[in-house]
């Protein structure tokens, strides 16, 4: 590959799957520190690549009937000749514009990092990063008090039967903070929208002492937060992967997703399932959380 290469990456349309693709993303910057990187994806994984190096373009393509939005993204990269086209996407797209090498998704099995990264023949497979900008990090430093531990939540999910109950999340804080994690905070991670906002409230109202960001950050800002926390339990979502990514030690909470646990694990450092016996949230007890959380504040 040439010094200075352009690359085409088609990536993903919700937050998780776009987060999981960072470390084919940061393996390419790494090998190959003056490519110039062209990103495609959905409009709510947008922030995900915000502060990525090498970011040349950023083309943000929403779904539109008929499958329209393909020929919306053609049209803005079929006049470059890319030196890699990488389609994560397993479009059409990529072999209908010029390109010295072409490298297409399909689906394999193993974790959802490791097909990615097979895509491109990388082996092992690297790991999630998030990006941050100075700006994002002095905002979490604002947000959160120094020299307490701070305990991440996640409460929301982009299906609500994918939520565990609020209750116990909040029985799960009072736990650690009664145990290994004296004198914690409670910092509430949410998207914005109504449905984030009704899924975040009943935290909100049982931790009245919480710092709660719901609808309130950026995606950078956000992995600034939890860049800083002592340990993220949250429900199968983005913000959970955006958790396991910034190499918090995660907990991601599953139940109702059990059939695509294997595939989806939250990927970090430290990052695990707590899982539960059934597919409804309910089944996955205040105990098994727990024992997780404990496991990711032993040390590595």
């Amino acid at each position: 590959m040439r010094r200075g290469m352009r690359i085409l990456f088609i990536t993903a349309n919700r937050v998780g799957d776009a987060v999981i693709t960072t470390g084919l993303l940061d393996h390419l910057i790494r090998h190959h520190p003056d490519c110039r990187i062209t990103v495609a994806c959905g409009p709510v994984a947008e922030g995900v690549f915000a502060r990525m190096p090498n970011l040349e373009r950023l083309i943000v393509f929403a779904k539109q009937p008929w499958r329209t939005h393909w020929l919306g993204l053609w049209r803005q990269v079929a006049f470059t000749l890319w030196d890699l086209v990488v389609d994560l996407r397993g479009s059409v797209i990529s072999f209908l514009v010029p390109a010295r090498r072409r490298a297409v998704m399909r689906r394999l099995p193993g974790r959802k990092h490791e097909q990615f990264a097979a895509v491109l023949g990388v082996s092992p497979a690297p790991l999630p990063v998030v990006w941050t900008a100075a700006e994002d990090r002095a905002r979490a430093a604002a947000l959160l008090p120094p020299g307490r531990p701070v305990v991440g939540l996640g409460p929301t999910a982009n299906w609500p039967p994918k939520a565990w109950p609020a209750e116990r999340f909040a029985a799960l804080f009072h736990a650690l903070a009664a145990g290994p994690l004296p004198g914690a905070v409670p910092l509430i991670l949410a998207g914005a929208g109504p449905q984030e906002l009704a899924l975040a409230a009943p935290l909100a109202a049982l931790l009245p002492q919480a710092i709660d960001t719901t609808g309130q950050l950026t995606i950078p800002e956000a992995a600034a937060c939890l860049q800083r926390c002592t340990v993220y339990i949250g429900n199968d979502s983005g913000l959970m992967h955006l958790a396991a990514a910034a190499g918090t030690p995660t907990v991601g909470l599953c139940a109702a997703t059990l059939d695509r646990a294997a595939e989806f694990v939250p990927t970090g450092r430290r990052a695990r399932w707590a899982m539960g016996t059934g597919k409804r949230m309910e089944d996955l007890s205040l105990e098994v959380a727990l024992a997780a959380a404990l496991d990711m504040l032993e040390p590595a």
